[in-house]
């Protein structure tokens, strides 16, 4: 076995622990979106780039979804909802951005890797990534980006669904494509 080889195995075999996931709370993650006037998508570093890849899914989907911290972004509202990635759930920007929409009744969906950090705590909706152990076939958090980037993929899929859209109705709305 190569390195190479062992490290697809280790990661995609994570990706078993997805199939735990309570469909009914990611039912409900969707409903919230689909009723929000914004979504709102914050994470740093790499679970940053997985948040940004889903917002710009958003967008194609027709939603009005901003990255925390962009130049673009509106004031958020109670109507909007925000989406924390984090890993640890321990990240200080994430919570003092959970502490900001608590202020104005946004509502918070976090996607951590564990119950027991403060923006679990802090979220009206939790999604929960278990993860097999970081390793030098994943290191850091790579196991859990990956998850969180799959899951928000299909959460995409679970949205299209939701809205009677195909992948053609994303095209037209895709920069490349026009």
């Amino acid at each position: 076995m190569s390195t190479l080889t062992d490290s697809f195995d280790y990661i995609i075999g994570n990706f078993e622990n997805l199939r735990d996931l309570d469909e009914g709370i990611v039912g409900k993650v969707c409903e919230v979106i689909i009723d929000s006037k914004n979504i709102f998508v914050y994470g740093v570093g790499r679970s940053g780039i997985v948040g940004r890849m889903f917002a710009m899914r958003l967008v194609q989907m027709g939603f009005n979804a901003y990255f925390v911290g962009e130049t673009i972004a509106p004031v958020v509202t109670a109507k909007d909802s925000v989406i924390l990635l984090s890993g640890t759930g321990e990240t200080q920007g994430a919570i003092l951005v959970a502490q900001i929409c608590k202020k104005v009744n946004a509502k918070i969906i976090s996607i951590t890797s564990s119950k027991e950090n403060s923006i679990y705590q802090a979220s009206d909706f939790r999604i929960v990534l278990k993860t097999n152990k970081s390793s030098d076939l994943a290191p850091l958090g790579t196991l859990f980006e990956a998850s969180s980037h799959v899951l928000l993929d299909s959460i995409v899929a679970l949205l299209m669904k939701a809205r009677g859209e195909k992948e053609a109705d994303l095209r037209k709305r895709h920069a490349i494509w026009l």
